[in-house]
């Protein structure tokens, strides 16, 4: 039934936000078209439901063919991004545009965030791939908390190692803790966080740590959730080096 409901509430919502944010996104897509000529759009594999791939659409925020220079990660200062793209980016207007992923059908409002298969989905413990077993959202508990994730990234030279290390781990439990609990009220309360959150970052953290004290969440995790302390490498959920096989994981874990 929660999934039915969910099915419902994602095909009505989408569909009103596309209606009412309509003119906001028509005057970015102009702008965007106009910096350079070039499609406003970005469509990005990504990894959904059952590891099968999907189309999501985003607004263009970087520069044409900036996904050709083999860097999945972007940092705030990335040199990519262009001028209107960092507004976009502030504002997660690139993420709004990917309600037309969720009248379709491929996403869901809320749900863990949608990962690439290259160094990302690949890169997946066992226990991670529990991320793709529902349909990936717009937001969850962990969009809200790493919101920054460009800032994090941006004074350290490898962007794909600092994400590996830094955000991916609690990104990953957070996404899989989201699963375990997901109900249609957590829904509610998580997009409405997500809203807070565009006006003030400081008071949907709060509203997380309250929901995740409440659902007794692992008190590692409730710290972390809170970004009151600087992020330290840690293990992917379901990480066991004596099996890691992977090059680029061997590397990514060596702090660990």
């Amino acid at each position: 039934m929660y999934f039915f409901i969910k099915r419902i509430f994602d095909i009505l919502f989408s569909a009103i936000g596309l209606v009412l944010l309509s003119p906001i996104l028509l005057l970015v897509l102009l702008i965007i078209w106009l910096q350079d000529f070039h499609s406003p759009f970005y469509i990005a594999s990504r990894v959904g439901k059952g590891n099968k791939d999907f189309k999501m659409i985003k607004l263009r925020s970087m520069i044409k063919n900036a996904d050709q220079q083999g860097i999945d990660s972007t940092s705030a200062s990335d040199m990519r991004i262009t001028l209107i793209g960092h507004v976009i980016r502030r504002f997660k207007l690139d993420e709004m545009i990917q309600l037309w992923n969720v009248l379709i059908g491929n996403m869901s409002l809320v749900g863990p965030r949608p990962n690439v298969r290259r160094h990302g989905v690949d890169l997946y413990t066992k226990e991670e791939m529990k991320l793709i077993t529902v349909k990936p959202g717009i937001t969850d508990f962990s969009s809200i908390v790493f919101s920054d994730e460009g800032d994090i990234l941006k004074d350290h030279t490898d962007p794909d190692l600092a994400y590996d290390q830094l955000i991916r781990p609690w990104k990953s439990m957070l996404g899989i803790f989201y699963i375990t609990k997901a109900n249609f009220f957590i829904d509610l309360c998580l997009i409405a966080l997500t809203v807070i959150g565009a006006l003030s970052r400081g008071h949907a953290l709060k509203g997380i740590n309250k929901m995740l004290i409440y659902l007794n969440a692992p008190a590692d995790m409730t710290e972390v959730a809170k970004r009151e302390k600087p992020l330290y490498p840690f293990p992917p959920p379901g990480y066991n080096k004596s099996v890691t096989t992977n090059n680029r994981c061997t590397s990514t874990c060596q702090s660990w």
